[in-house]
């Protein structure tokens, strides 16, 4: 096997023994944690991001925004990678000049560009699917993005679950209809704003937090990488760990 693939797959391994641990905090002190912080967090806040959310899960299960490029079929492991570090790349700069202008701007500017970056984000993922192989057009890879995204910024008690469905996906699809119009999106819209850890996702937002936006977005986005490239290589090679 070429050495470039031995070395992803040694990569994947780590990733997944990491993702696969139990948190170390017990999950009653690390909800209450959760739950002190998020006290801090405006109401107003609270309800934009909840909205944003809500309407880019359905967005992203229906497929009606985000303009799918074609599944690259014949590539070797290391030609994907590169087009998706590409991507990776010019989405890192875009979200941090983003968020070192919305920034500058303050909390309530900030705010008004979470949408955009939210987009941004699913857009690489997006492209990302496609250079792996994956037809973005059957909603059920549109589930897996979700899932993905999902995975790099949820709560800790929820990884464990979140990541045995990614990594047992050829079982769970199993379980999924096949028509979009025959899945509850309603329920899993709701369940994914509840998974997905609220001050964490307060990161997202530039100028927002501790951090500075620049540095936060490009921080973030380096996670989303790396959990998409890790997450798609299980699907090529979950024989292999």
């Amino acid at each position: 096997m070429y050495n470039y693939t031995l070395k992803a797959i040694k990569e994947l391994k780590i990733w997944d023994k990491k993702n696969s641990k139990k948190p170390l905090i017990n999950i009653n002190i690390a909800k209450g944690l959760q739950d002190k912080m998020n006290s801090f967090i405006p109401e107003k806040a609270n309800e934009i991001i909840t909205s944003t959310i809500k309407n880019m899960v359905k967005v992203v299960l229906i497929g009606s925004k985000f303009k799918a490029i074609p599944p690259l079929r014949e590539a070797s492991l290391e030609e994907r990678e590169k087009k998706v570090q590409e991507k990776l790349d010019f989405y890192k700069k875009t979200a941090a000049l983003s968020g070192a202008g919305t920034g500058a701007g303050g909390f309530l500017l900030g705010f008004a560009d979470f949408p955009i970056l939210l987009s941004l984000k699913f857009k690489f993922l997006f492209d990302t699917a496609s250079f792996y192989g994956f037809d973005v057009t059957d909603y059920k890879e549109r589930l897996y993005i979700l899932y993905v995204f999902q995975l790099a910024f949820s709560c800790k008690e929820k990884r464990l679950e979140i990541y045995s469905y990614i990594k047992n996906w050829d079982e769970y699809v199993l379980s999924l209809p096949e028509n979009i119009n025959d899945f509850n999106w309603r329920k899993f819209q709701q369940e994914y704003r509840d998974y997905i850890d609220l001050a964490k996702t307060l990161q997202l937002v530039p100028g927002i937090g501790a951090a500075v936006g620049a540095i936060a977005n490009y921080k973030l986005m380096n996670k989303l990488g790396d959990t998409s490239m890790n997450g798609y290589r299980l699907r090529l090679f979950k024989d292999c760990i």
